[in-house]
């Protein structure tokens, strides 16, 4: 279900535990089989998608060692860094104004006609902030990322009720995403097609041109002392080429575009291996008692 793939970090197996108790809740309410078989099934079917949700993440984790950010390969990796504490590269949260990495808040308002809470308001940053280890540093784009934030404030003013994450500078920060590095070694040149434009620019000085290059002095760049400026250009821009690709370049992790996991924590993966494979457990064990359940309740619909 797509639902489940677009719940919000902590809300995700708290809203789906949920819903499991407000099935089993309607069930008793009806007290018939009909009802029961219904209530069974969706818990079934939640409970499914939940395994299989948190097994991937799970296993993600699992099968992936913690890799250095100056030695990680190109791609798929999991980085851990220590995020800067520094004001100047924090941003402020609009809800409590604390500086942060990251915040998400939502902003409630009871309805008037129900009494129940409204979600009124919005917003997730998306500011790219820098993590660093012994090796090297690493820039953060968390644009499409599930994010686990190290603080959950609640808060009532003005018959609002604020729900504000944040993800504090100065502590590890765990990422499991796309890895890239942008210049240096990893520069995508073109040797032709930049030497090309350097000669299209010394064409442009027609005057330039015949002071560099017209050797012989009669007012014509011919084909001899073309060559010659084409093996200039030619030296000139590998010259470039190697300064370019001897710098240390930026590295960025950011969201897969394969779809997989982009996850952020201020938790160490070892904890949020366990995590998941703790809820992976809960929800596997649902679906089997759910699917009995069904089962049995079925098998003894068909015998009555």
């Amino acid at each position: 279900m797509v639902f489940l793939r677009d719940l919000r970090g902590h809300y995700r197996e708290t809203l789906t535990s949920a819903s499991y108790l407000v099935l089993l809740l309607f069930g008793l309410q009806f007290a018939e089989k009909t009802a029961w078989l219904i209530c069974l099934t969706g818990v079934a079917v939640i409970s499914l998608f939940a395994w299989t949700s948190t097994h991937r993440r799970a296993r993600a984790i699992f099968e992936l060692a913690t890799s250095r950010i100056g030695s990680a390969a190109q791609g798929y990796v999991e980085l851990q860094g220590r995020a800067s504490a520094d004001p100047s590269q924090l941003i402020k949260s609009p809800i409590s104004g604390r500086l942060c990495l990251w915040y998400r808040y939502s902003i409630y308002s009871k309805d008037s006609k129900n009494a129940q809470w409204q979600e009124v308001a919005k917003a997730t940053s998306d500011a790219i902030f820098e993590i660093k280890d012994s090796t090297g540093s690493c820039q953060v784009d968390p644009d499409e990322a599930e994010v686990m934030a190290s603080e959950r404030r609640v808060t009532h003013q003005g018959g609002e009720k604020k729900v504000e994450e944040l993800l504090l500078g100065g502590g590890l920060i765990y990422v499991l995403g796309e890895f890239s590095t942008l210049g240096g070694v990893h520069s995508a040149l073109n040797l032709r097609e930049d030497i090309g434009t350097l000669l299209t620019e010394w064409k442009k000085d027609a005057v330039g041109l015949k002071r560099r290059f017209d050797l012989n002095g009669d007012g014509v760049v011919d084909r001899q002392e073309w060559e010659l400026a084409r093996r200039l250009a030619s030296r000139t821009v590998e010259k470039q080429h190697r300064e370019i690709r001897a710098e240390s370049g930026v590295h960025v992790i950011h969201a897969p575009k394969n779809g997989r996991l982009f996850l952020i924590s201020s938790w160490s993966p070892h904890k949020l291996r366990l995590r998941y494979q703790l809820w992976s457990f809960f929800h596997l064990s649902i679906f089997v008692l759910a699917t009995f359940a069904v089962v049995w309740l079925g098998s003894g619909w068909v015998q009555h």
